[in-house]
């Protein structure tokens, strides 16, 4: 009598019964956990970014496709689910590259570089685990990613869920760089005058915090400011204290163009780049008009503490933006004389108009207002003038500017 031997599948369709399910690698399952991670935290970041209708759809579209995604990637395997895990996951992780260095320029509310905080760099570091994950799972021979591996499975599944939920949580405090829009986009009805909300008792409500120079920055606490004020004004310094940096160098700065006006004896040495003010551009941390270096009385080493942004030629105290209500104030200088070469103008002497300026030396057209934003804790705050001849001139009828509520400790 022959024998004759049957494998499962052959046992399985000779009862009409299925074939056993082959278990999912244990890769590809990884990456599916931290896909769901990742796309949870980017589902809570469309809601902290309701006020901008561009993220909100890029971030809901990635959290859909992570989750999404994830939830195919735990009981479905094949060469076309890892193609899609890696590329849904590098996309991802590509955009959150894209945001942290350049801004994304054609999604509203991201357009802007922001730091890398908690949660969106949680985000990234899921995607590539996911990526990775997606990957290894492709590769047939590599017996032990194609192994199910369920502790695996299951400590990443913890560990993910450990790390998401205070990732979502840190969401609802992540610094934007960008504007928030107006009162009715963040909603806030100023229609009815019986129900509308006072926003300058708002911004007011919470005691000031002395300016540090760090992230995330806190101008509230100011009477009269408004809250659409208050952001105009964190929104310049959050960008500045991003961008200056490149600019930390005084060797660099002089390498792009700038050059001094030779006033380090003051304390506080300008460096200018002449032709930016003709630019059409204005609080432009990438190109500021001036940068203010802070010289150490004892080495003379130079840190750079504020850059000093120039309206254009012909504007005035009175057309220039009106930018952070009482936080922040332009002034000019129509008592210096220069000197020098053009575009590497020196002061060289100080006459108060209707004075003229001393022969060999010249004003340089009308003068162009300015604004100091600084990088290092100053005791009058992050727009506080220089004090002296370096203050410059007001608008007539203002009280100078020294802003106590954020200044830093003497």
């Amino acid at each position: 009598m022959t024998t004759i031997e049957t494998t499962d599948d052959q046992a399985g369709e000779a009862s009409g019964s299925p074939p056993p399910a082959v278990a999912a690698p244990g890769a590809l399952r990884v990456a599916a956990v931290a896909a769901l991670g990742a796309g949870a935290i980017h589902a809570t970041a469309a809601g902290a970014h309701s006020e901008h209708r561009g993220a909100v759809i890029a971030f809901a579209t990635t959290a859909a496709l992570q989750i999404g995604w994830g939830a195919l990637a735990l009981v479905r395997a094949g060469r076309l689910v890892g193609l899609a895990g890696a590329a849904v996951n590098l996309g991802a992780l590509g955009g959150w590259a894209l945001a942290k260095t350049t801004g994304v320029g054609f999604i509203d509310g991201l357009d802007v570089k922001e730091s890398a905080q908690f949660a969106d760099t949680l985000a990234a570091g899921l995607a590539a685990v996911a990526v990775v994950g997606a990957l290894l799972s492709l590769g047939g021979r590599m017996a032990w990613a194609s192994r199910p591996h369920p502790a695996l499975v299951g400590v990443a599944a913890v560990a993910t869920i450990a790390l998401a939920v205070p990732g979502m949580v840190s969401t609802g405090s992540h610094t934007h760089a960008g504007g928030h829009g107006d009162d009715e986009a963040a909603g806030h009805d100023h229609a009815d005058g019986g129900e509308g909300h006072d926003h300058a008792d708002m911004a007011a409500a919470q005691p000031p915090k002395p300016y540090d120079a760090t992230l995330p920055v806190d101008l509230g606490g100011v009477p009269g400011v408004s809250a659409e004020e208050q952001q105009e004004a964190e929104d310049l310094v959050t960008i500045s204290l991003e961008k200056l940096p490149q600019f930390a160098d005084p060797a660099r700065a002089e390498a792009l163009g700038y050059r001094s006006i030779g006033d380090a004896g003051t304390g506080f040495e300008h460096f200018m780049k002449w032709d930016l003010i003709e630019d059409g551009r204005i609080l432009d941390p990438d190109a500021p008009e001036s940068l203010v270096y802070v010289i150490d009385p004892a080495t003379g080493a130079k840190t750079l503490g504020a850059a000093m942004y120039m309206a254009n030629r012909g504007d005035t105290l009175d057309t220039v933006p009106d930018l952070g209500g009482d936080l922040v104030q332009w002034h000019i200088h129509d008592d210096l004389c220069f000197a020098g070469e053009a575009g590497a103008w020196v002061v060289a002497d100080i006459a108060p108009p209707p004075e003229e300026c001393r022969e060999g030396t010249a004003r340089l057209g009308d003068p162009v207002p300015m604004v100091h934003v600084w990088i290092i804790p100053h005791r009058c705050g992050p727009f506080a003038a220089l004090e002296g001849i370096g203050a410059g001139q007001i608008a007539a009828g203002e009280d100078r500017l020294c802003d106590h509520h954020h200044g830093a400790p003497a």
